[in-house]
């Protein structure tokens, strides 16, 4: 059994759900179990201790799964001398925060992010950060080399611990400094904010953390957690969803609405006419509070932002840096920014992770809505976000496609074609090829030819070519594509019937 196609980037990924247990990536008892000492070696080697003085703290999403999953890490984790704090259902950067707070060695969070139902995966962390997909690769190397092995568990060394309450106690605090009201316990009196957490671990947000602060939370659904998410998956950047949040903050009237993914690494949210403030939008609005007495400060997205983004960003007197997709691509980068001299208070991907310096370079999603619920309280008017993002021009038209490579050495292939493409427009009239490509190729195109740009690069991980489009006119996307498609359809091994569709070949 090969461990490697369990590595997604820098988690573990596979099927959780026991009615999946006959395919390949099934993330079964001896597995977990596995992975959960090559952790704790890991972390002996990193810290200098023996595993019987490490201590880790291990916390699960909602999956069904998650019961299954945590309880052969804890039985693996103990049965090496481990000391577990268990901290049952917990958001993912809480997980992280209780390496700090609870003074861990590391942290292992259950979850799959926004993935369906039965998939399921791990996390980890030290009081560093997350690990680097090498760390990954090195658990699995590892854990491979000692599958097999039968673990009994000494429950003396599992701590249950309700870390939530710790964690819900810092967004209170962070709330009540934020609009000058620590001597007062009800600074969200009068303000009415609903949360949809999707049956995730978000219902916490609403309950423990804007109610206690006298926010009306009525309107909010799906708090209760239910790992067979019956209601729309919780993810913010998934259509249903977000017309699910937006219906439900009209209709109960509300300031605002926020939705959570699964295990609240990330965010979305609404205005009170149920207008969506996510992708640019939200970039835009994390930009805005982040270089709020930080002129010249950067921000750091991945490459597929709007060129709109860019003019905001410059607007508020700060820098744009468009790097490369993947939330640890992105706040890799701005921790070398940081260290080389080059303020950066935020990195943030069009998906919803935002990472802002202060506070660790924590991808937190709860931490980010944090920061727009202050913003609201500090103004009071209920109409700081459209005033906030009056001047954010939006795109009229935006389209992704994505071609899968058909060839066992995808990555050269892709390559291959982005050089050619680079080739291609390199001299051609209307066309520009951007300054700052750190990832793929993106081309703007002049009023002639789409009013736009486009952007090729290659996915992270799998053997597919993301494409983007966007257009600052009705009927420009098309256009860009058309132009597109009489250079890409001389690629044999790239499947382009996305394109052939879309621009009406087939």
């Amino acid at each position: 059994m090969s461990f490697k196609g369990f590595k997604s980037g820098t988690d573990i990924r596979g099927f959780g759900a026991e009615q999946f247990s006959g395919e390949e990536l099934y993330l079964s008892d001896a597995f977990v179990g596995a992975v959960a000492e090559s952790f704790a070696k890991w972390l002996s080697g990193r810290t200098g201790k023996r595993t019987d003085e490490i201590s880790v703290s291990v916390g699960r999403d909602s999956r069904v799964s998650g019961p299954r999953i945590m309880a052969a890490a804890v039985t693996a984790l103990t049965a090496n001398g481990v000391k577990v704090f268990n901290c049952g259902l917990s958001s993912t950067p809480a997980m992280f925060m209780s390496t700090l707070d609870l003074k861990c060695d590391g942290a292992i969070q259950i979850t799959a992010s926004h993935h369906p139902w039965e998939r399921n995966g791990l996390k980890f962390f030290t009081p560093d950060g997350g690990l680097e997909g090498e760390d990954i690769a090195v658990l699995l190397s590892d854990a491979e080399k000692i599958y097999g092995r039968e673990y009994k568990a000494v429950m003396s060394l599992c701590v249950d611990t309700d870390y939530m309450k710790i964690y819900c106690s810092h967004l209170r605090e962070m709330i009540k400094k934020g609009v000058n009201a620590e001597k007062y316990d009800k600074p969200l009196s009068g303000f009415k904010i609903i949360v949809d957490a999707g049956n995730g671990v978000g219902g916490f947000y609403a309950t423990d953390v804007l109610a206690p602060l006298g926010a009306d939370i009525e309107g909010s659904q799906f708090l209760d957690p239910d790992g067979m998410f019956p209601n729309h998956i919780p993810n913010p950047e998934n259509a249903e969803a977000m017309d699910s949040v937006s219906k439900a903050t009209v209709e109960s009237k509300a300031d605002l609405g926020i939705i959570f993914d699964t295990d609240v690494d990330r965010a979305g949210c609404v205005d009170s006419d149920g207008e969506e403030i996510n992708r640019n939008r939200l970039v835009a609005l994390a930009s805005y509070i982040a270089l709020e007495g930080h002129d010249g400060g950067v921000i750091v997205t991945d490459s597929v932002t709007s060129d709109g983004l860019r003019e905001y960003i410059e607007y508020l007197g700060g820098e744009h840096y468009r790097f490369k997709r993947g939330y640890r691509n992105v706040i890799n980068k701005q921790i070398e920014l940081n260290k080389n001299g080059k303020f950066c208070p935020l990195a943030m991907e069009t998906s919803g992770h935002a990472a802002f310096k202060e506070n660790y370079y924590l991808d937190d999603g709860a931490y980010l809505m944090t920061k727009i619920v202050i913003m609201l309280a500090r103004d009071k008017s209920g109409d700081a976000i459209k005033k906030i993002l009056a001047s954010l021009k939006q795109p009229a038209e935006a389209k992704e496609l994505r071609f899968a490579i058909n060839c066992e050495d995808f990555r050269a292939y892709g390559e291959k074609v982005i050089a050619e493409l680079e080739k291609h427009y390199a001299d051609k009239n209307g066309w520009t090829i951007a300054d700052d490509n750190r990832e793929g190729l993106r081309i703007s195109a002049d009023k002639d030819n789409g009013n736009g740009w486009l952007l090729l690069r290659l996915s992270v991980h799998d053997p597919v070519m993301p494409f983007n489009m966007e257009s600052n006119e009705e009927g420009g996307v098309k256009k860009i594509a058309a132009d597109f498609y009489e250079f890409i359809k001389n690629f044999d091994k790239l499947n382009i019937e996305p394109i052939e569709k879309f621009i009406g070949i087939k």
